[in-house]
């Protein structure tokens, strides 16, 4: 880990929905609003819980910033609701940007119409897309699922659940 500052604090795991979460405190909220130079949108963080390292973002989320805990941070953490963690957390100011499939890239190149409307999404949109390509296995889901997005992105079909 790098030389930022670290922050620790103990919290109970508390739950919204189905998701267990931690408040961070707010002297800890403003040295990380001050660390990453925003207080607003995904804050990326990192640091550990209970000693095990972990890469997360803090989100805003119905006003209140939230640290959500899943189960790669900590194990069977929906089932852990109560507990009193310790927390040490950091920004982390490393490039999380995760570059298109190269053949995402070509089919882009040769749709005039689809790589307009990729630029034009906002960036949550074009992150979705980018992050689901590389997640499947077989070079023909990739291919198949490119030719999905390229017609989604020229208002033909459905992508990603999204019309």
């Amino acid at each position: 880990m790098t030389s930022n500052k670290h922050h620790t604090f103990s919290a109970p795991i508390e739950l919204i929905g189905i998701n267990p979460f931690v408040f961070v405190p707010e002297s800890i909220l403003q040295a990380l609003f001050v660390a990453s130079k925003k207080d607003k949108g995904a804050i990326p963080i990192k640091g550990t819980i209970n000693g095990k390292d972990f890469r997360q973002t803090l989100v805003k989320y119905k006003g209140e910033w939230r640290l959500y805990i899943n189960t790669l941070m900590l194990k069977n953490s929906p089932k852990r609701i109560g507990e009193i963690i310790e927390i040490a957390v950091a920004f982390d100011p490393e490039d999380r940007t995760l570059p298109p499939p190269p053949k995402f890239v070509e089919a882009l190149k040769q749709h005039t119409k689809a790589k307009e409307t990729f630029e034009q999404l906002p960036p949550h949109l074009q992150k979705e897309i980018i992050r689901y390509l590389p997640s499947l296995k077989r070079e023909s889901s990739l291919i198949d699922n490119i030719a999905k997005a390229i017609g989604f992105l020229e208002g033909k079909n459905r992508f990603v659940g999204r019309e």
